[in-house]
């Protein structure tokens, strides 16, 4: 039987990411992912519920997510879940995590475009949308998502 380990989360951040290096060089970031979701009791009152879930991201990407996104920032993250044991004063521990694989960058907390940070920042959808498309020839082929150099 085949498993399968893939999960898609979108949520805020709850710091701004952590970010630290391996001995060779690798970049590897921490954050944390608040994921809100409401629902109705049987009595009728709406609830809120918040999950709080813990992403690990590697190299390039966790340099990009320490750039561009601080506390509150909205992202949509795709990964798999990551099992971390290790000992510690003879006790056994571990915790389970997602992996991030892919993050992408949602907008402002609050609002819609820029980045991250406040102070301005890169969001790939908002520049996207708000730039005019090229003009091309009718014979020239569409641009996919592969030429774009982000």
């Amino acid at each position: 039987m085949a498993s399968l380990n893939r999960v898609f989360l979108i949520g805020n951040l709850t710091k701004d990411p952590d970010i630290r290096h391996t001995p060779k060089g690798t970049a590897v970031g921490d954050l944390g992912l608040a994921i809100n979701s409401t629902y109705r009791t049987t009595e009728g009152v709406e609830k809120e519920e918040v999950v709080y879930v813990d992403l690990v991201v590697w190299g390039r990407q966790a340099e990009t997510c320490k750039e561009y996104l601080s506390k509150g920032s909205p992202i949509f993250v795709e990964g798999r879940l990551q099992l971390d044991q290790w000992e510690s004063n003879g006790e056994k521990k571990s915790r389970l995590r997602v992996r991030a694989e892919r993050i992408q960058f949602l907008g402002r907390p609050g609002g819609s475009g820029g980045g991250g940070r406040s102070s301005g920042g890169y969001d790939r959808e908002s520049s996207r949308a708000s730039a005019p498309p090229p003009s091309r020839d009718a014979d020239e082929p569409a641009p996919s998502d592969d030429d774009v150099p982000f």
